[in-house]
């Protein structure tokens, strides 16, 4: 009886329809959240049938599409012969690894846009709608993590419509999200505007997921300093990890998080024991220690690239920190870095987060190296 009522109520109601496009190396975590919960909330139970909404996997030709863990998805159809759709997402993953999105496939997203569906970007799908050129006017969500990639490969992006410290935007017509987990909000944010909240979140419980993340909620914070839990903070951070080159000034900063200068310090202070001012210093010092035994790059150079006006500077803030120069620290820890490299005995190692918080810092502060 349940079944054949929700037959008809589909039948009565056209069911959403989502046209999904998988780039070369994409991300299976951001595919597998998003479409299991269209798949849960499509039907009653976990019976998964395409009832309130379907989804098909449109690709340039029907070859098997490789994800970034190697395991491969076949479209179902091509761009010819694709249907009509509500939503098309389009599903990123590695940015330095294999082709990009292919002329095709930037025709077919331009061909989207000119229709009345809605374009979503996950994980590094915002890059591909970039490069189509349809995002223009819009707001991009990227990932902390790709921040720099995204600034580096598309400098004529105003910086105010670029977003890295919250998990997903919705502007118009326009989705993007950071990927990873967040895949899972964005599906539900959609599925909120079409559906009963009731289905939405028992969708939510089968995938063991608590509550979905609104849009605005902080992107998980990079490793570094003190943790802060008060959302207003974590965004602050992020903020200053992704402007270190050129850092924000207070009222600029609390401009962006909509809150009062006061109000900012108040909450780092509780928050971290710290200042916003002194918090970013300590970000810029920390990477600016990095750079030092993680390249051969000049003491100015370094200065340049974390904030500081010139090679003086860095040398005063960083006496301040550590007791030495630049160059001081520099000649008595760069042979202890090459040691934990190519042999320390593993009792003597450093634990893992200490390896993973620097060359993440690299990563985002020295996109031309990467190159």
């Amino acid at each position: 009886m349940v079944h054949h009522a929700i037959d008809s109520e589909a039948t009565a109601a056209r069911r959403l329809r989502f046209g999904i496009v998988l780039l070369p190396n994409f991300t299976l975590t951001a595919f597998s959240g998003f479409v299991d919960l269209l798949r849960l909330a499509s039907d009653e139970g976990d019976m998964s049938r395409p009832v309130r909404c379907s989804w098909t996997i449109v690709g340039e030709n029907l070859v098997p599409v490789r994800a970034s863990c190697g395991i491969q998805i076949t479209p179902w159809t091509t761009f010819d012969d694709a249907e009509a759709f509500d939503y098309v997402v389009i599903v990123g993953g590695l940015l330095h690894s294999g082709p990009p999105a292919s002329d095709a496939t930037l025709s077919f997203i331009r061909a989207m846009a000119e229709t009345p569906a809605t374009l979503v970007g996950l994980c590094t799908g915002a890059f591909a709608l970039a490069r189509a050129g349809v995002m223009t006017g819009y707001r991009i969500c990227v990932s902390w993590f790709h921040y720099w990639d995204f600034v580096e490969r598309f400098p004529h992006v105003d910086e105010r419509d670029l977003v890295a410290d919250r998990l997903f935007v919705i502007d118009r017509r326009r989705i993007t999200c950071s990927g990873g987990r967040a895949s899972i909000d964005v599906a539900a944010a959609i599925l909120l505007r079409h559906v009963e909240a009731t289905i939405v979140r028992k969708a939510l419980r089968i995938l063991l997921v608590d509550d979905a993340q609104k849009g605005n909620a902080p992107q998980p914070h990079p490793p570094g300093l003190e943790p802060a839990t008060h959302p207003k903070v974590r965004r602050a951070i992020l903020l200053m990890e992704q402007h270190v080159g050129q850092p924000l000034s207070l009222p600029d900063l609390a401009h962006r998080l909509d809150v009062s200068v006061r109000q900012l310090e108040r909450l780092f202070t509780t928050e971290t024991g710290k200042s916003p001012g002194a918090y970013a210093r300590q970000i810029r010092i920390r990477m600016a220690s990095w750079l030092l035994t993680s390249s051969d790059r000049t003491v100015a150079d370094i200065a340049s690239s974390c904030g500081f006006s010139d090679a003086s500077h860095l040398g005063r803030e960083f006496r301040k920190e550590f007791g030495e120069s630049p160059n001081e620290y520099r000649t008595t820890r760069l042979p202890n870095a090459h040691e934990a490299l190519l042999g320390t005995p593993e009792a003597e190692l450093p634990l893992a987060d200490e390896y993973v918080e620097a060359p993440v810092r690299q990563l985002r502060s020295e996109p031309n190296r990467l190159r």
